[in-house]
């Protein structure tokens, strides 16, 4: 998963963190409302952590103006102190998916935020782009009912893509896909790697499904089909 964490606690938001990116998730950060704003709206991501009292923008006006000022669904886990039935009311008002209420149990926050995915993917274990299908359950992916191999790399990378599509990625954000906080230096080692995908899925095919968007990132996506 890739999940941004907006809480102004950072030992807080470093445990969540941490924990997440032992279970093999992209983490981002913003300490406080208007910096968690601005990322949701220009990354991709598959879940959000968000504080609800935070600095600069509440977490309840985060929320609120994703959902109607930047039309975005992501889901939303909405952390906070509060417990009565009228602050979960009014954030599940705002837009929020799920509440949990401090302290909590990172294991049971991971397990919340892996079905508030699910859920939003439509409960499928499958995502499809064009007749691109990636069955995440057993990794196996096919295109047009042909088998492709990928590395575990690739494997990342598509996932990546597909639940994204068919809007942007943005080049940072591949690049932690594949080396988390430690990219390399130069731009040339992901570009083998999008042309190492792009020769597997693509090239055997007449349809060209990924896009190189020249100084901003990567695309998947039939613009035959949008």
């Amino acid at each position: 998963m890739y999940i941004l964490i907006v809480e102004d606690n950072d030992d807080l938001a470093a445990n969540i963190g941490e924990y997440c990116e032992e279970q093999g998730d992209i983490v981002d950060y913003a300490g406080d409302g208007l910096t968690g704003l601005h990322l949701a709206v220009v990354n991709s991501y598959d879940v959000l952590v968000l504080d609800l009292s935070l600095p600069g923008l509440d977490g309840l006006s985060l929320c609120e103006r994703l959902r109607l000022d930047a039309g975005n669904n992501v889901p939303i886990l909405m952390l906070t102190a509060r417990d009565t039935l009228r602050d979960r009311l009014t954030g599940f008002e705002t837009g929020a998916d799920d509440y949990l209420t401090k302290p909590f149990s990172l294991q049971e926050l991971h397990m919340r935020l892996k079905a508030l995915v699910r859920r939003a993917a439509g409960a499928t274990d499958h995502l499809v782009v064009s007749d691109l299908i990636f069955d995440l359950r057993t990794l196996i992916v096919r295109r047009g009912g042909r088998r492709l191999t990928l590395t575990p790399t690739g494997m990342r990378m598509l996932e990546l893509l597909m639940r994204a599509s068919p809007a942007v990625v943005r080049t940072a954000t591949v690049e932690r896909a594949i080396w988390g906080d430690d990219p390399p230096d130069s731009e040339a080692a992901l570009r083998g790697h999008i042309h190492q995908l792009r020769g597997i899925i693509d090239k055997p095919f007449p349809t060209k499904l990924l896009k190189t968007v020249h100084g901003i990132g990567y695309r998947l996506a039939d613009d035959e089909s949008l």
